[in-house]
């Protein structure tokens, strides 16, 4: 299953990598070079459709928990002042999506939309700890009645360069569905309550949909 925000891609690709094994076929007499060209373009369609798949997720949903938006490897868990929304102090869990990774963002707690904006920026690399601020990003918070506030960020790195969102304000959305799309690697943040018990270690990967990062406690 792929997401729809590549189906554009993989047509264009296929039928760029098609074109190309029909021309390496006509025009390139030399039995290791054809073979290795066609190859190699095989490999890039590969990449692309790996790329944008989509696999289904078994959320287990919970209005008290927080799901990771998206695959990746955790690289921050900090306090932060969060001036962008609440203007006060909130538990930063970041996670790092390498161009391997699932890259659909999925919502990660029940509610209704409070908060969406698109901000233009940098592209520096996904784990800068300036591109939560500085890059291109959109900033989505989630309103749920038994968790609260809830904050992502979905933010471009050195590769990725479209941030597709989803969120509009005053938009009911149930945890675990499609909330957008990052395009080649990327990172997202999430800001939870000072007061959440944190599921989640550094260097840990988690999946998209299915890991419960954080909760409050009842």
């Amino acid at each position: 299953m792929f997401h729809k925000e590549g189906f554009k891609i993989i047509l264009i690709t296929g039928l760029i990598v098609v074109t190309g094994i029909l021309l390496t076929d006509h025009f390139i007499s030399h039995f290791w070079l054809q073979k290795a060209i066609m190859i190699l373009l095989l490999i890039l369609f590969i990449l692309v459709l790996q790329f944008f798949r989509d696999p289904n997720r078994k959320t287990p949903i919970n209005d008290l928990s927080v799901i990771a938006p998206a695959d990746g490897k955790v690289v921050v868990i900090e306090e932060v002042e969060e001036k962008e929304y609440f203007n006060a102090r909130r538990r930063q869990i970041s996670i790092f999506m390498s161009p391997l990774n699932v890259h659909v963002t999925r919502y990660p707690v029940n509610g209704i939309v409070k908060y969406s904006k698109y901000h233009p920026g940098k592209y520096l690399v996904a784990w800068h700890p300036k591109s939560s601020e500085d890059n291109e990003r959109t900033t989505i918070v989630l309103e749920n009645e038994k968790a609260g506030e809830v904050m992502y960020r979905q933010i471009a790195g050195a590769v990725a360069r479209r941030i597709v969102n989803y969120a509009k304000v005053g938009q009911q959305v149930i945890q675990g569905e499609d909330a957008g799309f990052i395009k080649f690697g990327s990172r997202i943040d999430i800001f939870v309550p000072l007061d959440y018990e944190i599921h989640v270690k550094l260097n840990q990967a988690v999946r998209g949909g299915e890991t419960v990062i954080a909760s409050q406690n009842e």
